[in-house]
């Protein structure tokens, strides 16, 4: 769409729907991710040991990434098919009332495994609704927002990450200050119990958008295609490639640097042994700079373009990887907090920001929430899903060594570096086209 054609009403819904959805998405992956880290091992999987049961936990988090992409599968289909407003409805529901079940669990103590084997099913409910809210959000706003201001407006709905991640972690942050027994007792399922609140917002408003003008188009010249599943086989499966290349270093390293690093400080063997504070408190601060920087970098990505500003934002996350970590091991509190600043506000950020619109640029119009889908969902599994568990599981093979995160974060941000070497330039790119971009 260009300026001429944009309807203000429809961009002013479209990035709040989009919005709130990723607030409510972030919320519980932080929620989520915070309480693998500090909570859920003990309370689920204590028979395990204190290492175990912490790996277990990851384990249920990485469940959730796994069942994204069959998410995203399905949920891509029905986008393609039916319309971009149906799913977004669909995959908001289904994640918020998974997310508010957590919260009803019996734990280990009252119920056995029952609980765990409970938690990996709402985990995987979870992941197919997330399987496509992002991949929703981001196609929504693209096909909705003014072409030369793309960038921007499709970063915009992504300040929702940073509202999702400032709820979550500072909830966590208010929580850490109370009693152990309070907080393991029943304290721990207010966070989920509270997200049926984000769940009835985002349902209000998305009933009432309207459906995009480029789906609205494929409808009027009947181009709606009937297994949007096959066109992304048969014609792009280099772009979904190039698609989790590029989010490896993205996604992989907002895993490490909110999940795996809290574990990292607070685990027996770190610096902050068995500390449930300074970990959400340092997620808390840098996701107030995230959510100026990632709408900073959409935007420059509209003047600079989506692959130089990829480009080089993986490189730096590459390039702070050694020293960032090293730091984190010195015991200074002041310094765990700027290397989270750092890695989450500038390294990830600078990749996410152009990503949000480059990912629905990069597909043709009749099978583009699928192509979207499928990248975000195969990299998520890749990159974040399994990283904190992976992660832990070195930290325990090599004596909680600091090398382990910090050459995880150095290879992931060099596959995404290298991936945009292979990235054709999207900026400005025409989304009524039916073919992908080359």
């Amino acid at each position: 769409m260009d300026g001429a054609a944009v309807d203000p009403e429809q961009l002013r819904r479209a990035t709040l729907a989009s919005s709130v959805g990723s607030a409510l998405e972030y919320y519980d992956f932080y929620i989520y991710g915070l309480a693998s880290a500090l909570i859920f091992g003990p309370l689920f999987f204590s028979p395990l040991g204190e290492s175990g049961a912490v790996i277990a936990s990851f384990a249920t988090y990485g469940v959730g990434f796994a069942a994204r992409p069959f998410g995203g599968i399905v949920f891509g289909y029905i986008g393609d098919r039916f319309g971009r407003k149906m799913v977004l409805i669909l995959t908001i529901g289904l994640m918020g009332m998974a997310s508010f079940a957590i919260g009803l669990l019996p734990t280990f103590e009252q119920a056995g495994m029952v609980g765990a084997v409970l938690l990996v099913a709402l985990r995987i409910l979870q992941g197919l609704g997330a399987g496509a809210e992002q991949a929703g959000a981001t196609t929504l706003i693209s096909e909705v927002a003014p072409r030369r201001r793309r960038g921007f407006f499709a970063a915009l709905p992504f300040v929702g990450i940073q509202l999702g991640t400032l709820l979550g972690a500072g909830t966590f942050a208010l929580m850490a200050l109370a009693d152990k027994e309070v907080l393991q007792g029943w304290l721990w399922r207010v966070p989920f119990l509270a997200s049926v609140i984000l769940i009835a917002i985002a349902v209000f408003i998305r009933l009432r958008l309207k459906e995009t003008p480029v789906f609205q188009e494929l409808e009027k010249h009947k181009a709606v295609v009937k297994n949007p599943v096959v066109q992304i086989w048969k014609h792009s499966k280099k772009n979904v490639l190039i698609g989790i290349g590029l989010r490896m270093g993205e996604n992989g390293n907002s895993s490490i640097y909110s999940a795996l690093l809290v574990s990292f400080i607070s685990l027996p063997a770190g610096v902050f042994a068995g500390d449930k504070f300074i970990g959400p408190t340092g997620l808390l601060i840098a996701a107030g700079f995230a959510a100026v920087m990632v709408v900073t970098f959409g935007a420059l990505s509209d003047r600079f373009g989506r692959v130089p500003v990829y480009r080089y934002g993986a490189l730096f996350q590459a390039v702070i990887a050694l020293p960032a970590f090293y730091l984190v091991t010195l015991g200074n509190v002041t310094l765990v907090w700027v290397v989270m600043v750092v890695g989450i506000s500038l390294g990830v950020q600078s990749m996410l920001g152009p990503q949000c619109a480059l990912l629905p640029e990069l597909f043709g119009s009749q099978h583009r929430f699928t192509g979207v889908a499928l990248s975000r969902e195969l990299s998520a599994v890749l990159a974040g899903g399994f990283a904190p568990m992976i992660g832990v599981a070195l930290l325990a093979a090599t004596g909680h060594s600091w090398l382990v995160p910090a050459i995880y974060s150095l290879v992931l941000a060099l596959i995404s570096f290298g991936t945009t070497f292979f990235t054709p330039e999207t900026n400005g790119r025409d989304l009524l086209l039916v073919e992908d971009a080359r």
